[in-house]
Formats: structure tokens, sequence, C-alpha cells
């Protein structure tokens, strides 16, 4: 059965030609006018990578500080023990613990977005696997999110921090902002995440790395940012 769309998204798709390509600043534009909900809508980035997400060494994973943030606080939890889950309080951790706090997880509670966790607490970990990992939120040292300097991850992620990992069909998805922000800010935020990305091409992709991207807001249509792998002069 074809997906129904809502009323609102039907009027913010009219005139919309999905294979259109836009510039990055053209499709900020388009985003923040078409934007119609009653709340502050989130705005997304959709990557399309040519990567064999079945592959081990062409995983694409990692964590990112954008310019100018996400515009939303994350909640953070902290595996930590004694001074080290004080101290991950302190910078902002809703809940910081051992075993205490995987046994809470493990009860059901997950009320949090992202988990830090010291290496000497992966130990207590194991049995969250099937638990966090479905989610996402299974601490790793590619994300970040493993790490001796706890308190400090705790601090940039509480401020905004994403995390990012590819999905089975090799999309990357980020969240970089808020239709509210100025449009010079979700440009530098497009463009930090872009980047990133591109930087952390797997060695062991050859060929064709990046085949599409994708802006849109919470309730509105999808706008193709033009090839970032042509030259200005394919556009």
């Amino acid at each position: 059965m074809a997906k129904q769309h809502s009323k609102r998204f039907r009027k913010a798709s009219e005139n919309h030609d999905r294979n259109k390509p836009f510039s990055v600043a053209d499709a900020v534009a388009q985003v923040k006018e078409r934007a119609s909900a009653k709340f502050d809508e989130t705005v997304d980035l959709a990557i399309k990578l040519k990567i064999d997400a079945k592959q081990a060494d062409q995983l694409v994973r990692g964590s990112l500080s954008l310019p100018h943030g996400i515009g939303k606080s994350m909640r953070v939890v902290a595996f930590a023990d004694g001074e080290m889950a004080e101290a991950a309080k302190a910078a902002g951790a809703i809940e910081a613990g051992g075993q205490e706090l995987v046994d809470r997880i493990a009860g059901g509670w997950m009320d949090f977005d992202v988990a830090v966790a010291h290496p000497s607490m992966m130990r207590f970990l194991s049995k969250l696997g099937k638990v966090l990992g479905p989610k996402g939120l299974m601490p790793s040292p590619k994300s970040g999110t493993v790490t001796d300097k706890v308190a400090e991850a705790v601090a940039e992620f509480a401020a905004g921090k994403i995390e990012f990992r590819n999905d089975k069909e090799g999309n990357v998805h980020m969240v970089v902002g808020k239709v509210s922000f100025d449009a010079d800010k979700l440009v530098d935020n497009i463009n930090a995440a872009i980047a990133h990305i591109k930087a952390i091409r797997p060695q062991a992709v050859k060929g064709e790395y990046m085949s599409g991207v994708f802006l849109a807001s919470t309730m509105g249509p999808g706008f193709r940012i033009v090839n970032q792998a042509e030259p200005a002069a394919a556009q």
C-alpha cells in the first residue's frame, strides 16, 4: 500500500521536483520556506554512500560537533565509577554509574540519547548489547563514546555533539539544526557535516563514494543537494 502523506506534507510538496539539484544555500532556503508545522522542525541531512554495509572495513561511523550545534541538548548517561562518575554528573550526565546503571537499563529504563563509557566499564556492558545495539546507543571507541576522558565527552555530547553511523542501506542521517536557525548557520553546519563524511571515507571503498545528499525538515519534503563529488561546473 502506498504511503499516505498528510495534507500539510502535500501542501509543502507542491511544485517540488524531487530530482532537481540545489546548492546548499538554496536547499536551506527551500526547507525553511516550506516548513509549516507549529513546532520548530528539525533539519535532517541524509547522505547516500556507495559502501557495502556488510563489510566491516567499509562502515562509516563517528561523532561530530557542528559549528552552531543542533539546537537541542542531549540526555547523556555515563558508565563510570567513583570520582569519575561524580565528574560526569558535574559535566552534565543525567545518570552515572557502573553495574547499578547497567541493571537499571537492562530493566527497561531508556530515557537518554547518548551513552558514554570508560574503557574499564565495558566488561559490564556486554549484557546490554542486544538492548543498546539496535538503538545505536552502544558505546564505541569509533564514535568517541568509549574514552578515558568521560567528563569531557559527556560535556560535548550534552551540548549537542552528534553520533552517526551508516544504516544497512549505506545511508548516513544527521541532525544539522532547526528550521529557526539563521540560514547561514544551517549552511555552515551542512557543509561541515558533508566535509566530515568525505574526510572519513573508508580506504576500502573504490570509485564513487557519495552518491546523493538530501535535506529535509521533520514534516517537509526532501531536497537534493548538487552532487558533492562533482566540480561546480557540473551543477
